[in-house]
């Protein structure tokens, strides 16, 4: 088993203890890390095996208290009829409450027909995949120029209100803005700078930026004339401030109301991309259903000129015993070859996959935290492929920041942020949309809890464990006529 696995189980907390010094928990990406160096794969509380001539090798697999091996083959071996028994023997006749199934993955020969029919599918999967998030990049892009638009309208909305707050210096920012985009600044001869250059009116920009806002058209004229200065003067004020205060009165409006449809197209936008991402969502499970294991694929089991194939299940059966659970891992690793035949089930032919079944029933007492962290475990596995699928888009959106939580937000957006939530506001926003393919977010800071050894419960999950395993084993034996003893 390769290191790689052993360091998976360290991360989702796995170790011996004598090392529980050297690794933290991380919260933001919700797995154990080493406090200083690299992980190393040694640290793992990990199962240990003797495969032939006293040689041992790591399972990949949680230490076990007791772990049943059998390797049966025979040609006519059918791995559905010997699957389906090991479910129905844990659920019906033991009474396991709830049966998990971790993995389910086929690796296949590339010469081999079932080789064939898999890349096709593989293939029509990827195709609305890469569909799917070539329109996704577009929205995300145009989802930055709304923001950035947004952003502009809102440094333009606080001069508006800054001036209906008396503050002079958004009055004065207005009023730049008024002359350089509305009358085009000094070289338009009509405007507050061309007058003052090309008709000699000197002190009407001073007038102009002087003149405080106003209420309404009569308290400005009664402003204007009030001051002392000849009659034309005045009535050039009267012009540019009534302009003004009209292009102000309106233009303010106007901007609240452009704000108003952005944040309304924004969220609009928004919920498109989180639409996608749902239709995507099972896409990307299936490709991962149908893309073959790199170890096997090279694995000396699998002849790319024979029909063969390897397919790994694997269960975990549970039952609660208090606060302590009696757990069965079970794991079906079988090499097969592919036969079409008619199925008694149905009406479809179909292949048959007959050879060489290895069956491993381990057995576990562990605490609902153990459980999660085993479950994070064969996550942080799918994570590796999923997680660098939507890792271009989630970066994107995350750059955006807390400032798109807040347009969200004022759209309507329900996007509550809880004071007691460490994580940022952002990373909850994407947490929702891609949180399928993200590292669980409610992660017990360690999953291997003490347990106290006078607890009744753990003695009856210990007792409940050990027994039902060799029930399990050893009917599963006479069943299909094994030599048992």
């Amino acid at each position: 088993m390769s290191s790689e696995r052993s360091e998976l189980l360290v991360k989702a907390g796995f170790f011996k203890e004598d090392f529980s010094d050297l690794y933290s928990y991380d919260e933001s990406l919700k797995h154990f890390v080493p406090v200083s160096g690299k992980i190393n794969g040694s640290h793992a509380d990990e199962e240990n095996f003797e495969e032939f001539h006293g040689d041992f090798y790591d399972t990949g697999f949680p230490k076990s208290r007791k772990r049943f091996r059998l390797i049966w083959e025979v040609h006519d071996l059918s791995i559905e009829e010997t699957y389906f028994w090991i479910l129905k023997f844990l659920r019906d006749n033991i009474g396991f409450s709830q049966i998990l199934k971790l993995e389910d993955t086929l690796s296949a020969a590339e010469n081999s027909a079932i080789f064939g029919v898999s890349q096709q599918r593989l293939g029509i999967q990827q195709d609305k995949i890469s569909g799917f998030l070539a329109t996704m990049g577009k929205m995300v892009k145009e989802l930055f120029q709304m923001v950035r638009e947004l952003r502009i309208i809102d440094e333009k909305v606080s001069y508006y209100d800054g001036a209906i707050a008396g503050h002079k210096s958004a009055e004065i920012t207005l009023k730049g803005m008024f002359i350089d985009l509305v009358q085009g600044g000094a070289k338009n001869p009509a405007s507050v700078y061309g007058m003052a250059r090309e008709l000699e009116f000197t002190t009407l920009p001073d007038l102009f930026f002087d003149a405080p806002p106003f209420d309404d058209l009569s308290s400005m004229e009664s402003y204007v004339d009030n001051l002392q200065f000849n009659k034309k003067v005045k009535e050039v004020m009267k012009r540019h401030l009534h302009q003004f205060g009209e292009w102000k009165k309106r233009t303010r409006q106007e901007i609240l109301t452009r704000r108003k449809f952005m944040l309304q197209y924004l969220r609009q936008h928004y919920d498109i991309i989180k639409m996608y991402m749902e239709w995507i969502k099972p896409y990307l499970r299936y490709s991962k259903k149908l893309t073959m294991k790199k170890k096997h694929m090279k694995s000396p089991d699998i002849v790319s000129a024979f029909e063969g194939s390897v397919v790994d299940v694997e269960l975990l059966a549970t039952k609660s015993f208090g606060k302590t659970y009696s757990c069965i891992l079970a794991t079906f690793n079988y090499r097969t070859s592919p036969q079409m035949k008619f199925q008694q089930e149905g009406y479809q032919r179909g292949p048959i996959h007959v050879g060489r079944m290895e069956l491993n029933l381990r057995g576990y007492i562990w605490t609902k935290e153990q459980i999660d962290a085993y479950q994070r475990f064969k996550k942080l596995e799918d994570f590796e492929l999923l997680g660098d699928v939507t890792g271009g888009v989630t970066a994107a959106m995350e750059a955006l920041g807390d400032e798109l939580i807040g347009y969200l937000e004022e759209a309507g957006e329900a996007t509550k942020k809880d004071a007691k939530d460490s994580v940022q506001p952002s990373k909850t926003l994407i947490r929702r949309m891609f949180g399928d393919f993200l590292p669980e977010r409610s992660a017990p800071k360690k999953p291997v809890v003490k347990k106290d050894e006078d607890d009744d419960s753990e003695k009856k999950a210990q007792s409940h464990n050990g027994l039902n395993m060799w029930i399990t084993y050893n009917n599963f034996k006479k069943a299909h006529g094994i030599i048992n003893w």
